[in-house]
């Protein structure tokens, strides 16, 4: 057990992440569009940041038993392909049931690339799994991030038309990932390996208080995911502004994962983690509070500390269950995009019966409470994930 990070695997798998989360970054910025195109409520425009979510939350824990139990390369160029495609088609769908069809496939493509893309993170990681796993995490967050901006401006010079350019990064990706499976599977456990890690049942209930914390976290980021561009623009700011100070807020994000995964191989994953939620929720206040630029502000510097440990709390949650880490994977991305998911609708009914203002406040109870059960969490016990020496050379 040892080495570094494998650099070319490690693109593959990061790239591929990218293109996913490009594709489900871009529907926050469509939602003004398309609210303006069907006359949608708050909660009607959630609703699809729901319909997103909770497709590619609800089935992303079956893709990994199954990543688990017989190994599915294939599905990281076709989860790739499939949340980029329906994604562009959503933008040009004539009716809102149907735009809502495309988002719960594109959702599908989402929860089918995350457990075995985590999965094979972990295996080409070596023995700095916390840095490597952050390198995977920021390709997520520089999608998530990249996605506003490419549909913004897509849709800002064509229409909703140009919604579809939101397709050729996930077919690019998914061409390149199926060129690279066979180096990919290089690095799968040998099956004497393999045994052995799946004999420790790991500590389901730390898992459980882990999978507590990344839903509370995912309140406070898919909350501002979703309602940031209409805060904005309901302050009397144009829809690029919006876009932009998102973009701004999942970049940071994107910063606060590649310093948070070295970070928690160093000091430790728990302190890391409690000292990203103590930071975060006051500058959410003062986001919504301040307002202006040093409200700006302060959300872009809450975008590091509530996106910055997502890669960490995935490490967490392997090593938990380290048997079954495609299992543990989806379990930890699909509950916090599922989770998020619910709390943005509900954060919706709020805003459309009280204002949004009052919705976007409590967001900042998601990392709040967290806090306390972060320090609940126990140590890792026992045997930790099994994993062979990198192929080729590393970082």
């Amino acid at each position: 057990m040892g080495g570094g990070v494998d650099k070319r695997a490690m693109a593959a798998l990061s790239s591929g992440h990218l293109a996913t989360d490009l594709a489900q970054g871009a529907l926050p910025a469509l939602l003004p569009f398309l609210k303006d195109e069907f006359g949608l409520s708050y909660a009607l425009a959630a609703a699809l940041v729901l319909g997103s979510t909770f497709a590619s939350s609800l089935i992303q824990p079956a893709f990994g038993l199954w990543s688990d139990a017989r190994g599915a390369l294939w599905l990281l160029p076709a989860g790739v392909a499939t949340s980029g495609v329906f994604m562009g088609l959503a933008s040009i769908a004539p009716t809102y049931a149907l735009v809502f069809l495309c988002v719960l496939v594109s959702g599908v493509g989402v929860a089918a690339y995350h457990p075995e893309g985590s999965k094979f993170a972990s295996y080409v990681s070596g023995s700095r799994r916390a840095s490597g796993m952050s390198l995977f995490s920021i390709g997520g967050n520089l999608g998530f991030a990249l996605g506003p901006l490419v549909a913004a401006a897509a849709v800002g010079l064509l229409g909703l038309h140009g919604g579809l350019l939101v397709m050729v990064p996930g077919l690019a990706v998914a061409v390149v990932l199926a060129s690279s499976l066979r180096y990919l599977a290089r690095f799968a456990p040998t099956p004497t390996a393999g045994a052995r890690s799946t004999a420790d049942r790991g500590q389901p209930k730390a898992l459980s208080l882990l999978l507590g914390i990344v839903g509370l976290r995912a309140l406070a980021h898919m909350g501002l995911f979703t309602f940031v561009p209409l805060w904005e623009v309901a302050n009397g700011a144009s829809k690029v502004h919006g876009t932009v100070l998102l973009s701004l807020f999942l970049f940071s994000g994107a910063v606060g994962t590649f310093l948070g995964g070295p970070a928690a191989d160093r000091f430790g994953r728990r302190p890391v983690v409690a000292w990203s939620l103590v930071a975060a929720w006051p500058l959410i206040l003062v986001y919504v509070l301040a307002g202006g630029i040093l409200g700006g502000v302060a959300l872009v510097l809450a975008g590091a500390f509530v996106i910055g440990t997502f890669g960490v709390t995935l490490v967490m949650s392997q090593e938990y269950m380290p048997g079954r880490v495609g299992m543990a994977s989806g379990l930890s991305i699909g509950l916090a995009i599922g989770l998020g998911g619910v709390a943005a609708v509900t954060l919706g009914a709020v805003a459309d019966a009280v204002d949004l203002r009052t919705a976007l406040l409590l967001t900042a109870l998601g990392p709040a409470l967290g806090v306390v059960l972060t320090l609940l969490l126990p140590p890792v016990r026992g045997a930790r994930l099994v994993e062979p020496e990198p192929a080729a050379s590393t970082l």
